[in-house]
């Protein structure tokens, strides 16, 4: 079902420029995400404001509590952003769709989300600060999902123009129907975005 909400996810953003790519790894998880900019070119949206999203994360079990490898992480996601009275920092809510498909047992949920960020300013490397939280209570998950939370905090460099070196940390906490929150994976790590 997921991969149907990513498939029309993707069909939506083409007509539309491609904002940002990012990949994110450590020894041993992987992650990579997309996130398209809705008003890059369409007149009705402002530009930098409204994203759509998708992400992947295969992790491994040196950074969770799942007795094995735990199954991929995919999500869908939507939200907005503004900046706050013409200052460094953003503000940005939005929603997400994520799915897990582990053996016998299929975790999904609807998180609402909260961000924000601060811009550097005048230094000689721009960098960003961002940190956000995903939380789904029982009554915004489906299947065998009892809750969720995630939080995350990243610091970008741009080193080059529209490249950015990312260095962040994440926690991702899943809750099954009769069973008590799971670390699904909580870890640091590296990586590079792209900006188009």
């Amino acid at each position: 079902m997921l991969k149907k909400f990513a498939f029309i996810g993707l069909i939506a953003a083409n007509a539309m420029a491609m904002h940002e790519f990012g990949l994110n790894i450590n020894d041993v998880d992987l992650e990579a995400s997309l996130k398209f900019d809705m008003g890059q070119f369409n007149p009705a949206v402002e530009p930098n404001t409204t994203f759509i999203g998708i992400k992947y994360l295969k992790p491994d079990s040196d950074y969770s509590d799942y007795g094995a490898t735990p199954a991929s992480y995919e999500e869908v996601s939507f939200a907005m952003q503004k900046e706050v009275n013409n200052s460094s920092f953003y503000a940005g809510m939005g929603v997400k769709l994520n799915y897990i498909d582990e053996d016998g047992a299929t975790f999904m949920s609807i998180p609402l989300s909260l961000s924000g960020g601060y811009s550097v300013p005048q230094v000689a490397i721009p960098v960003y600060l961002s940190a956000s939280i995903h939380y789904a209570p029982k009554v915004l998950t489906l299947k065998d999902a009892k809750n969720y939370l995630e939080y995350r905090a990243d610091v970008d460099v741009e080193l080059i123009k529209n490249g950015k070196l990312n260095v962040g940390f994440r926690s991702i906490h899943t809750k099954y129907e009769g069973g008590s929150f799971i670390k699904y994976n909580q870890s640091a790590y590296i990586g590079f975005k792209f900006n188009f």
